[in-house]
């Protein structure tokens, strides 16, 4: 517990303020007279979970009010991006970015820091490469804090611009690491978003509404990952990489398949040539009205109603092995956290409805962002207000609380500073049972390759996890690595018996180096993920070796698993013209994927602009189609 004497000790020092933190100035409630919230702690009292878990009440306010998202940083310390500028984002420089340390580990803060407090239309952040990246239309912006004191080095690099300021409750949001070493982020449907860097002609910058999307922030491109829905707030990983997101009115749960057209609320795709498009992954709904505009409450049995935020895939090590890979999401009018269970199915994945996971007890409770920390715990924040989703009735904005759940004894991790290792020791945490881990280090050692300081025992540690594993969790991670880092077309050197190595490592200095390159060899891995991910790594620069490209006309020939087939459909747009014929005829032979949800689309995704170029190969391909679909589609597009 914190003692008076400690208050102000940590006052002293800048890290928790002595008097309780207040509305910025210009920042007003409008929320309808005597519509309050409970207090915090008396919230937390009414929180419903599921035997055996406890919540703790992380930060409430008025130490922490409208938190419209958060990460930790690789000390483990919480970052929280607070919005007071939202709805009509005409109170400017208020937005603020807070750090909280748990020192302790019990659950509740002990230090409060103001990193940034005169931020605007801040809707979403993350921690790397030596500060902080966030979302504040019309910017993409990155604050340096290479010295890691908490203080910005000075004013903010503009990275991307061209965000739109018409979105409303639609506008860009959510930052994240991708295992493949790309940020991404999210984008709603209100109205579209022209992106580049700042500078860049109107003709040459990326179109976007409701969408995925990716920065690599080496490489320093940006592209849409797939498109549609309506309003995504919340995106994760499974153990095998695969990214899901949340999202509101039509469907609530996505498997995001790079290339993809998904169904929209309203409106129409961009390329008027997709003619049909994807089906969310869910086979369920969490309301049941005949429309989603009179499901706003009740509903208890199929999850409360059809507005969604945060999405949280759990691959922590506190809670049972029974939530590991379920996939968890706030739903917002029935203030409450459900679940999903994800299970493989065809080409893809199809989520069935779980259950409750916490019920709130209060019409207050708001939950937006869900995400587990170093010591398994989850944190959950709560916006925490009266109205309606978005605010359309008046807004309470001197409220917000942050949860944190665990299960049963938590062991709480301390002196935490993952940027101390060695390039060793974050390659053994690939190994890690906590996935917070295996991230958060596959991250540092992304910014050490980035900065030419890293070591070649990484690589090499990197490689013969990959090949030499029996865990196929192991060598995804270990070839996720790689390609941050770089490593992944290189063969590295064996280090010098001087250089530092874990231990559970040393063994693999002595034996010799394969010459075959990884992805290649791993193109043949019994397992299809490991094969999904050769694919789409294969083709990530949109550069594939010929030898690739011959492998990947047999695979799509030959390969027996739907979901390899769907990665090579869904590489089809990133390959030159001329390339995608011989896979797609390969991939068009399987009249087993006649039905499939995903493949008959994602080929014609795939080939749709290589038609008007090539038409007498749209017409081989079409009459060899056993892929009805394909057949009627190629047809129409040559008819145009």
């Amino acid at each position: 517990m914190r003692t008076p004497l400690a208050l102000i000790a940590c006052a002293l020092l800048g890290l928790l303020p002595l008097a309780p933190a207040a509305l910025p100035p210009d920042v007003v409630n409008t929320q309808k007279p005597g519509d309050t919230p409970i207090a915090p702690d008396a919230a937390l009292k009414k929180l419903t979970l599921p035997e055996g878990f406890r919540a703790t009440l992380f930060a409430g306010e008025p130490d922490v009010m409208q938190p419209i998202a958060f990460d930790f940083d690789d000390r483990g310390r919480l970052w929280v991006a607070e919005c007071f500028s939202y709805p009509d984002f005409k109170v400017e420089n208020r937005d603020r970015i807070l750090i909280f340390t748990d020192k302790d580990g019990d659950g509740r803060f002990d230090e409060r820091k103001v990193f940034l407090e005169n931020g605007h239309r801040v809707s979403g952040m993350t921690v790397g490469f030596g500060g902080v990246w966030v979302t504040s239309a019309p910017n993409l912006l990155f604050y340096p804090d290479r010295d890691g004191d908490g203080v910005p080095d000075g004013q903010p690099e503009i990275i991307l611009d061209g965000w739109t300021l018409k979105a409303g409750h639609n506008m860009v949001n959510g930052l994240g690491w991708g295992p493949d070493g790309w940020l991404y982020g999210r984008h709603g449907i209100t109205t579209h978003s022209l992106v580049g860097k700042p500078g860049t002609p109107e003709n040459e910058r990326v179109k976007l509404s409701c969408s995925i999307w990716r920065y690599h922030p080496v490489k320093k491109t940006f592209e849409v990952v797939a498109t549609g829905t309506t309003n995504p707030w919340g995106l994760d990983w499974d153990e095998n990489g695969q990214p899901f997101f949340s999202n509101n009115v039509i469907g609530h749960l996505w498997h995001v398949v790079p290339g993809a057209h998904y169904k929209r609320m309203f409106g129409e795709d961009f390329n008027p040539n997709v003619y049909q498009l994807i089906d969310q992954t869910a086979d369920h709904l969490h309301w049941n009205a005949e429309h989603w505009s009179k499901a706003r409450s009740g509903q208890d049995e199929l999850g409360g109603g059809h507005s969604h935020a945060g999405a949280m895939i759990y691959l922590g090590d506190n809670w049972p092995a029974a939530y590991r890979n379920r996939v968890m999401m706030g739903n917002l009018h029935g203030n409450r956290l459900l679940y999903d269970e994800l299970a493989r199915s065809g080409s893809g994945y199809v989520a069935k409805h779980g259950g409750n996971f916490l019920l709130a007890n209060d019409p207050w409770f708001r939950a937006i962002t869900i995400s587990y920390g170093p010591d398994g715990g989850v944190f959950v924040s709560d916006w925490n207000d009266f109205g309606e989703c978005h605010d359309s009735d008046g807004a309470y904005r001197s409220s917000g609380r942050i949860y944190k759940i665990t299960y049963g004894a938590t062991k709480p991790v301390k002196d935490l500073d993952l940027t101390k290792l060695s390039d060793g020791e974050l390659v053994a945490m690939q190994m890690h049972t906590n996935e917070w881990f295996v991230r958060h280090a596959r991250r540092v050692l992304q910014e050490r390759a980035a900065a030419g300081k890293l070591g070649p025992e990484a690589n090499l540690g990197l490689t013969r996890i990959a090949r030499e594993s029996r865990d196929v969790r192991h060598k995804l991670r270990a070839l996720w690595a790689l390609n941050a880092t770089g490593g992944i077309h290189t063969t590295p050197a064996v280090p010098d018996v001087n250089e530092k190595f874990p231990k559970r490592l040393l063994d693999l200095r002595a034996r010799p180096v394969p010459t075959l390159p990884l992805l290649m060899e791993l193109l043949e891995h019994p397992d299809e993920h490991l094969r999904w991910w050769c694919v789409q790594l294969l083709c990530e620069d949109k550069n594939p070796p010929a030898a690739a490209l011959q492998r990947f006309a047999a695979m799509a020939r030959e390969d027996k698993s739907a979901f390899v087939r769907l990665s090579l459909a869904s590489a089809l747009q990133r390959l030159p013209a001329a390339a995608r014929w011989p896979i797609a005829q390969g991939l068009v032979a399987h009249a087993e994927d006649a039905t499939d949800k995903n493949l008959p689309l994602m080929i014609w995704y795939g080939i749709e602009s290589a038609v008007p170029g090539n038409k007498l190969e749209a017409m081989k391909l079409a009459g060899a189609s056993k892929i009805p679909l394909v057949r009627e589609f190629v047809v129409r597009r040559l008819a145009q």
